[in-house]
């Protein structure tokens, strides 16, 4: 819908949510599946890397007995039990059964990594956990051996952490396993993980939380990867990675559109662009906006910070500027406004901003006239 702008034409403001719903459509979700037995910590893990609660997502597709589907527009989640004790189904039949229910669903619900989750005070895996591990990797699906609940123990004197001897054996036996016999066991997983999504006072942030998430995008397949990206929770700069070739290429673009330079009085028709740019800066932030801000404020938001609104209050800044946005002025300010926008999208994710206070929030952070000055001469070096 246009939102009527009292100095001027009317403003696109559908050009953010479409982008945001377009970029989300382009990128995908990323599908991780979970295998372990109750009480293994599965779900905290997902909080902490993820920040997603799933008790609260709800079940997604039906699926069969010990196979649960949990799903937003950037993350699913298959949590699949472990071997159920007692069961006449050997366990690699029983996972077989679970990942045929799986496959059968649709190509967007396909599996992309494997955590295979395991306590860290175990003393070795049972044969039912190989018999597992195998199938999975029979299956061509990359698996991650997760050690949950690592109790880490701090140097006082060095400051540096370990584990106690029991889970620095165990560590040791699945880097080399062997069985009863000393005989050398083939167990296919990728690499083994100690994870710990609190400290033993039940407080802080965990530790290896960054090894499992970096390891998780090696081994997603090429496709998946950028989803993953957005999904994760933990590593900012991927998403600045991903979100400043979008603020070149609209910086381009709305240099692009101001090559006759344009009054102040159509700087609006750089709108959509810088909306546009926004839009998918939220959607790899894994922001849904929309369901943040009324519609009426999203579109008096776009009013404020986009087109007209943003030419006029720069040109007010730089010197010799005049009444006229040409190209140069026109990618420096866009740039400018796109960095800006990626900071509060960060603040926005990691919850240390109120969504509702939005408006106010920009007036902090929005682009000084250094930030564009500064973007005004990185384009001229770019040029030479």
């Amino acid at each position: 819908m246009a939102k009527k702008n009292a100095d001027g034409p009317d403003l696109d403001d559908k050009a953010f949510v479409q982008a945001t719903s377009e970029a989300r459509s382009r990128y995908g979700r990323f599908n991780l599946a979970i295998v372990g037995s109750s009480g293994v910590g599965k779900s905290s893990l997902v909080n902490a890397v993820f920040g997603r609660d799933w008790a609260k997502v709800g079940r997604g597709l039906p699926v069969t007995r010990g196979v649960q589907f949990y799903s937003d527009d950037s993350l699913g989640i298959w949590d699949v039990e472990g071997f159920e004790i007692g069961s006449p189904i050997p366990p690699d039949q029983q996972l077989r059964n679970h990942l045929d229910a799986i496959a059968a669903h649709s190509g967007e619900h396909q599996i992309s990594v494997v955590w295979y989750c395991v306590k860290a005070n175990d003393d070795r895996l049972t044969p039912a956990d190989i018999a597992m591990i195998r199938e999975l990797d029979a299956r061509g699906l990359p698996v991650i051996l997760v050690l949950t609940k690592v109790d880490w123990i701090k140097n006082p004197i060095t400051g540096q952490r370990g584990v106690a001897k029991d889970v620095e054996a165990f560590v040791d036996w699945l880097n080399d396993p062997v069985d009863e016999a000393g005989a050398r066991l083939h167990i296919p997983y990728r690499r083994v993980i100690l994870t710990s999504t609190r400290d033993r006072h039940g407080k802080g942030k965990g530790h290896g939380l960054g090894d499992l998430v970096t390891e998780t995008l090696a081994l997603a397949p090429e496709r998946d990867k950028d989803a993953f990206r957005i999904a994760q929770r933990l590593n900012l700069p991927w998403k600045r990675e991903m979100a400043r070739p979008i603020i070149a290429a609209a910086a381009a673009a709305a240099a692009g559109a101001a090559t006759v330079p344009l009054p102040v009085s159509d700087a609006v028709t750089l709108a959509p662009i810088q909306l546009t740019m926004m839009g998918r800066i939220a959607a790899i932030y894994d922001l849904e906006v929309k369901t943040m801000l009324s519609a009426g404020a999203l579109a008096q938001f776009g009013v404020q910070v986009a087109g007209r609104a943003l030419a006029t209050s720069f040109l007010k800044l730089i010197p010799g500027a005049g009444i006229v946005v040409n190209a140069a002025v026109a990618g420096a300010l866009t740039a400018a406004t796109g960095e800006s926008w990626m900071k509060i999208c960060e603040l926005l994710h990691t919850g240390k901003i109120d969504p509702r206070k939005l408006d106010q929030e920009w007036a902090k952070y929005a682009p000084s006239f250094m930030d564009v000055a500064r973007k005004l001469v990185e384009r001229r070096v770019t040029k030479r």
